[in-house]
């Protein structure tokens, strides 16, 4: 009896005790295929989803790093090379790629209502306006995001200056992507980089280092809702003016302008307020604490005008209003609700009235509320990538450098050696963190000759930062990038200015 007792102790110590011993530990070089189908503007086609983990190596060919990626072409395509790939990445920086793939281009995306707001049971459904059916898309979560990590994992022997900052960001994703273009068979194909907030910096940066570094040139760069950090941190006359517009499209989303422009289509008010801004803005602030009471006094009423908010708090900020007052104030007397950053449709609850900001972003909890039991379902269940790694939403990648960011002179110099090369922005006018007029007045100063202004292109969206949200700009959105990709094929033309 003993004896038995012993060998089922034994047993039960092999057992648990090796189960205890294992790690939870992301493989550093694997893939899973699944197959699947999809009906996307009306054509029903079959494709193949590639989930996996790439290393990255370093100088010597060791692997620092390994990146979390999904795959997909459609199926029966004759000729490949022919074929464009689509890269996408979304930003942060620590952003996982989850957003775009579950909500934009991709062939699944969220259980969600028709403007957005998440519904139960979480899960996912068919895309049925994803560019699948004319584009191949890779998603990448750079290092720490998604299933992404080190090598280590952590330690001293983690080297982070080599991963989180916006230099490092660009010059060890440019790698990677060799690698993967390499195993994959892309390298004839035309090629295209997304990037969403900090994303749109992080492809305006690689367009260049993937030319010089890697000797890959794209045809396009689609700059989603994209962060122009040299302006919005900079602060000053024009970072604070460039908010005005976006001040008028939240408030006459909720109906909080004065009667005479509330009764106009947004169509028609936005270039009021963007001449405006451009024209008399501007140059007011520039003058600082110089300017006459009696322009002051104009300016002021002007900026209520377009704001929803009175003549004597914007005094009260120096014509200077700041976006969180913004989101805290607008219906303050109006329901007492604030109102989201990233998109301003959404409202939240605060503990009190009173305040310069809100306690919450009513938005980023309503997202996080459907796209987190989303993407793990979808990972394990459809795709078929099981791990106990968790899949990382926002991931540890602070403290970030921001040091030398040139990123846009860098587009405009991959541009200009480049001529196939073509940018397309796309912004939500409800979007109150990275504003759709800051996207176009980024755009408006990539280059400054003027000579390459034909090969950019700017589309607004009646929705917020992830204007794929809104199931009519999803649509939109995604026609959109379908007509660019289209345009921007060579059909053999040769790259060359004539």
């Amino acid at each position: 009896m003993i004896k038995k007792n012993s060998l089922l102790l034994l047993a039960f110590i092999m057992i648990f005790g090796a189960i205890g011993a294992q790690e939870r530990k992301i493989p550093t070089d694997t893939i899973v295929v699944t197959k699947h189908s999809v009906t996307a503007n009306g054509t029903s086609f079959s494709y193949t989803a590639q989930t996996g983990m790439l290393p990255l190596w370093d100088e010597l060919g060791a692997p620092i790093a390994t990146l979390n990626y999904t795959y997909y072409t459609r199926d029966n395509i004759k000729n490949r090379a022919e074929r464009p790939l689509l890269i996408s990445f979304n930003g942060g920086p620590g952003s996982a790629s989850v957003w775009m793939q579950l909500a934009y281009t991709g062939p699944r995306i969220l259980n969600i209502d028709d403007e957005g707001y998440p519904v139960q049971p979480y899960g996912i459904k068919e895309n049925p306006f994803t560019i699948l059916d004319i584009a191949d898309i890779v998603y990448v979560n750079p290092v720490n995001t998604g299933y992404s990590r080190t090598i280590p994992e952590s330690g001293k022997d983690v080297d982070r200056s080599k991963f989180f900052g916006i230099n490092a960001d660009i010059k060890y994703l440019a790698e990677w992507l060799n690698t993967f273009v390499t195993r994959n068979n892309r390298w004839q194909s035309p090629k295209y980089i997304i990037g969403e907030s900090y994303g749109g910096t992080r492809v305006a940066g690689l367009a260049l280092a993937l030319q010089n570094q890697q000797w890959m040139y794209l045809n396009g760069v689609i700059m989603v809702s994209p962060a122009d950090y040299k302006v919005l941190r900079t602060g000053g006359p024009v970072s604070e003016a460039l908010n005005l517009p976006y001040f008028t499209a939240a408030a006459w989303y909720h109906k909080a302008l004065n009667p005479d422009l509330q009764e106009k289509d947004l169509s028609e008010i936005l270039p009021e307020s963007e001449a405006y801004t451009i024209n008399t803005l501007i140059p007011a602030l520039a003058k600082g604490g110089f300017i006459s009471e009696e322009e002051k006094n104009e300016v002021a009423t002007k900026m209520a005008r377009f704001s929803g908010l009175s003549t004597k708090e914007i005094l009260e900020h120096n014509l200077s209003v700041p976006t969180k007052y913004f989101w805290k104030a607008l219906l303050r007397n109006k329901g007492g609700y604030n109102i989201g950053r990233l998109d301003s449709r959404y409202l939240g609850i605060d503990r009190q009235l009173a305040g310069n900001s809100p306690d919450y972003s009513a938005e980023l909890t309503s997202w996080l509320h459907s796209f987190t039991p989303a993407i793990n379902y979808y990972l394990q269940e459809e795709l078929k990538f099981k791990t106990d790694v968790k899949y990382n939403m926002f991931g540890n990648v602070h403290p970030w450098n921001n040091e030398n960011d040139n990123t846009l002179d860098n587009l405009r110099q991959a541009m200009a050696q480049n001529p196939y090369l073509h940018v397309l922005y796309q912004a939500g006018y409800y979007d109150g963190a990275t504003t759709y007029f800051n996207s176009k007045y980024s755009m408006w100063q990539v280059d400054p000759s003027g000579r390459l202004k034909d090969r950019f292109s700017f589309k607004g969206y009646r929705s917020g930062h992830m204007m794929y949200l809104r199931k009519e700009d999803l649509k939109q959105a995604n026609d959109d990038i379908r007509i660019f990709i289209q345009n921007t094929l060579t059909n053999g033309k040769p790259a060359k200015y004539e």
